[in-house]
């Protein structure tokens, strides 16, 4: 008879192989503890959201392919769920980190997201996706590097730097949450932060003594590669370093034409990296600015996140004035002609070898056409809301994906309109059910007053055209079918249009969503619903094991002894899967002996 030792070590062998055979590619192991802890960014003392006690969060640093594991320790005192911008979690919807796909992770519970990033390189970031969480942090970087074996459009940078602007009030969210709640709006913000840094006092008039500021440090002559994320509310911030060129080269997972800008407008939930090198005298200090667009400067001139930019032989601190943004704070159509000059470098590749330009979006049939319209906030049943096409999105307790794997009719409907309506505006939990490898048009007119910007989770979309006015079928004309930039974020200017094109080729269901916190936050969403034509688990990744549940399902789930925060935080990276197979087997042996 087989002892147990034997057996063990033949299951445990099995084992080894089987997942050997199932995961060649490297694994990146990440424990947090998401927290609150104070802070006083802007001087004055404040509850904000770290990740085992460090705001922002750390830093991402995966390769094309790797395989993520995040355990999420919520020691919030409210429920939580990490989104992953940009991040396509291929047929794989139950890792995205939004009401529509997961249960939220209950004050006190773990829960830990698996995901490949499959196929992609660039830079993206992670945030809270719940009541209002982004706007106290929670919030960090995504680098995706590509493999060694594929070539990269520039050389090598000497160094790498992550950058998270975004507008920052005094108030705690949930303060911020209650005004929305009430039907108020948020008011002009305190400021703007850097790394979540208050700003370095270039003006003693507007910035107090005491504030922490950013400072990056560089070694003349050096090429830095500079990682741009807009993480805030609801501001639209000009990015600029004063005396450098920003040569863009990558947006959100594409590599782009590279071209010089002095400063780029900066929509929220946007992500850019540029190339700088450092080519100044470095006679002093250089100030890094974000400042707000489309404002009253006399309102909002304390709206301005300043940094330095630090020569290792700079002779002195900066001083004087900032460096000049756009020369019309107000100038929209200057900030729409920059977005269209953004282009995919379509001769290189990105996660793959074959060039960014072999996809010839230009030349498929469109099979869907949603035109989507936002408006100024609406009141709804008493209560101020926001739309697309007429309906305000209330998630439903019961997440629509799982609602689908069990069968529980009546969670949603899917019926979403291809386009605005003139009936009175609705609350409802209405989708868009779309056609797996179909090819869909989506158009954003915004008739609100204020920039919005959109991302889609599950994929990466095609810009073909933005401008003034409403947008008609003739606008199909001026579309751009060649080198339009592909990216998961992109601006709608007021009473302007921006139209994109996706190819449906991501089994699940996918958030559609205003990055603006604010609209977002008021029902400014849809799901889109790209469902397998072959059945469950045939395309689509199976549910995870340590799937959470909720609304309707609430009885399924097995209760967890509510826990404090880790008394030891970690991450690490295991970046050979061979190593982690030996060890298996090593412990298997010692059963043995």
């Amino acid at each position: 008879m087989l002892t147990w030792r034997v057996v063990f070590v033949a299951v445990l062998t099995a084992a080894v192989l089987t997942w050997q055979s199932n995961a060649a590619d490297p694994f990146a192991y990440f424990d947090w503890d998401v927290s609150y802890i104070t802070a006083s960014p802007l001087g004055v003392p404040q509850k904000v959201i770290a990740i085992n006690k460090k705001f922002p969060g750390p830093v991402m640093n995966v390769t094309t392919n790797y395989n993520v594991v995040v355990n999420v320790l919520n020691s919030l005192d409210e429920p939580l769920l990490i989104t992953w911008d940009g991040i396509q979690m291929r047929k794989n919807c139950w890792q995205d980190g939004v009401l529509g796909t997961n249960c939220p992770i209950p004050s006190g519970w773990n829960w830990t997201y698996q995901f490949q990033v499959k196929d992609q390189i660039g830079s993206f970031f992670y945030f809270p996706s719940l009541n209002f969480q982004r706007a106290a942090g929670g919030y960090g970087g995504i680098t995706a590097n590509n493999r060694a074996v594929i070539s990269v459009p520039f050389d090598t940078p000497d160094g790498d730097f992550t950058l998270f602007m975004g507008d920052w009030y005094k108030k705690n969210h949930t303060d911020l949450r209650k005004l929305l709640d009430d039907g108020k709006a948020l008011g002009v913000p305190d400021g703007v932060l850097i790394n979540g840094k208050g700003p370095y006092q270039y003006n003693t008039s507007l910035v107090p003594s005491g504030i922490d500021y950013e400072t990056i440090n560089v070694e003349p002559g050096k090429t830095y590669r500079f990682r741009v994320h807009n993480v805030g509310i609801s501001t639209s911030l000009n990015f600029r370093i004063q005396g450098h060129n920003l040569l863009m080269a990558e947006t959100e997972g594409t590599y782009t034409v590279q071209q010089n800008y002095t400063n780029l407008d900066i929509h929220v939930g946007q992500s850019y990296s540029f190339l700088v090198t450092m080519d100044q005298n470095a006679s002093s200090d250089y100030y890094i600015v974000a400042s707000a667009r489309f404002v009253n400067d006399s309102v909002w001139d304390r709206v301005t996140g300043v940094g330095v930019l630090h020569y290792s032989n700079s002779k002195g601190k900066a001083s004087g004035p900032l460096p000049e943004g756009p020369n019309d704070v107000y100038d929209k159509t200057w900030s729409m002609n920059q977005a269209r000059s953004i282009r995919t470098n379509v001769s290189t590749g990105a996660a793959r070898p074959n060039p960014q330009g072999s996809f010839h979006y230009g030349q498929i049939n469109v099979t869907q056409v949603y035109v989507l319209q936002n408006l100024p906030p609406v009141n709804i049943n008493g209560k101020l809301r926001t739309t697309l096409n007429g309906i305000s999105y209330v998630p439903p307790e019961t997440p629509l994906r799982l609602a689908d794997l069990y069968d529980k009719s009546g969670v949603y409907t899917a019926d979403f309109p291809t386009g605005p309506t003139s009936g009175p505006p609705k609350m409802s939990s209405s989708i868009i059910n779309a056609t797996y490898k179909g090819f869909m048009e989506i158009v954003f007119q915004n008739n609100n007053t204020v920039v919005q910007t959109y991302h889609l989770d599950g994929y990466a979309f095609f810009i073909v055209g933005m401008d003034y006015g409403v947008w008609t079928e003739n606008s199909r004309g001026t579309y751009n079918k060649w080198d339009g930039v592909s990216r998961c974020t992109i601006q709608v200017f007021p009473g302007a249009w921006t139209a994109i094109m996706v190819s449906l080729d991501n089994v699940g269901i996918w958030n559609l969503r205003v990055e603006n916190l604010d609209t977002w936050y008021l029902g400014q969403e849809v799901y889109i619903n790209v469902p397998d034509p072959s059945g469950y688990n045939v395309t689509e990744m199976v549910a995870p094991g340590n799937i959470l549940y909720c609304g309707l399902l609430k009885d399924k789930q097995k209760q967890q002894v509510a826990h404090g925060s880790l008394a030891a935080a970690s991450s690490s990276v295991l970046a050979n899967s061979k190593i982690f197979a030996f060890m298996l087997l090593l412990l298997a042996l010692m059963f043995l002996t």
